[in-house]
């Protein structure tokens, strides 16, 4: 069997993507002591550059990689569409790849497939990636962009919606319907959930109202967080309402609720943040701080293919979708 990058990097204790550079003799990228240890394992495997070598030198591929958490939500699903609507008029092909949630292993498995294949970009949807393997990614000269989550570092090429608006004008919406005593439940402590969080709480003070701790319900947007956020408000819920941090987790913020004997929305009114067909295909269909994950995709396909001085960050746009899982607090049996 012929060699490969692979085997050559390991024979030599560096990176697929260092090897890749050695042989293009792309200079600046590497030390004359790593050159000379990467040519020598090559030259006593045997190795012979290929045609996927070749298009990764001359950017010629016609393969887009997407590498998608797995975490089980649903969003995915209309930025993969976007994705596609717009890469396959470009002659480009997709490639799916699943890098778990918060799975450092899998996710570097995950890159280094993309890396040896010689794609011509890699769209990473909401995959909050591992210091060691982010540096793995930079490390190439592959372009590349991050969609659906929001980075710490400001020149991380992103393209999201502004999270901090998405938990500001949720919970402003809920404010205005007459709710004070508002839940955030199943979003989580990276950063995109930090800016939810943030949002959420100057819209609670800029109401004169002091969030308290147990309001908030931290959790991975599962349909399971939901559960598990629902179950820690209780029966008898100091909240009158619950901004859930995405459609599955929402849904199952309303089943608990049903489980536990309350009605939605007339003793709980529900939120959730995505706004996908999930919300209309559920009683009753729940509101939603739609989010434009379709356009998501369109944009970071674009962004590949163009100049890469585009600035780093994009955003999209987000909009209420009223629906019937929010009522004023007035109508809900426990306050009357």
């Amino acid at each position: 069997m012929a060699a490969t990058i692979k085997d050559i990097a390991k024979a030599a204790g560096v990176s697929p993507a260092t090897v890749s550079r050695v042989l293009a003799n792309k200079e600046g990228f590497f030390g004359a002591q790593t050159a000379v240890r990467v040519r020598e394992a090559a030259r006593q495997l045997g190795y012979r550059k290929n045609t996927a070598a070749t298009e990764l030198v001359t950017q010629r591929s016609h393969d887009l990689a997407v590498i998608v958490n797995a975490t089980q939500t649903n969003f995915a699903n209309q930025i993969i569409e976007g994705i596609q609507a717009t890469a396959f008029p470009a002659d480009l092909n997709v490639i799916i790849l699943y890098a778990g949630d918060a799975d450092e292993e899998r996710q570097r498995r995950a890159l280094t497939t993309v890396i040896e294949r010689a794609v011509r970009g890699i769209l990473l949807l909401s995959v909050n990636l591992a210091p060691a393997n982010l540096a793995l990614l930079r490390s190439t000269e592959i372009p590349y962009t991050f969609l659906s989550i929001s980075m710490q570092a400001p020149q991380t090429p992103a393209i999201t919606s502004d999270d901090w608006q998405v938990g500001y004008q949720a919970t402003q919406y809920l404010l205005q319907r007459g709710h004070q005593r508002i839940g955030l439940a199943a979003v989580d402590h990276q950063i995109t959930g930090q800016l939810r969080l943030a949002g959420y709480r100057q819209a609670l003070m800029e109401a004169g109202v002091r969030p308290v701790a147990a309001w908030f319900q931290a959790g991975d947007y599962s349909y399971a967080a939901g559960q598990q956020a629902m179950q820690a408000y209780g029966a008898q819920p100091a909240v009158t309402a619950v901004l859930a941090g995405s459609d599955m987790a929402a849904i199952g913020v309303m089943n608990q609720a049903r489980t536990l004997g309350l009605l939605v929305p007339a003793d709980l009114s529900v939120m959730a943040i995505d706004g996908t067909e999930l919300c209309d295909i559920v009683q009753p269909t729940l509101t939603s701080l739609t989010q434009s994950f379709y356009d998501m995709g369109v944009a970071g396909v674009r962004r590949l293919l163009a100049d890469q001085s585009t600035p780093p960050r994009e955003t999209t746009a987000i909009h209420v979708v009223e629906r019937e899982s929010v009522i004023a607090p007035r109508a809900h049996r426990s306050d009357i």
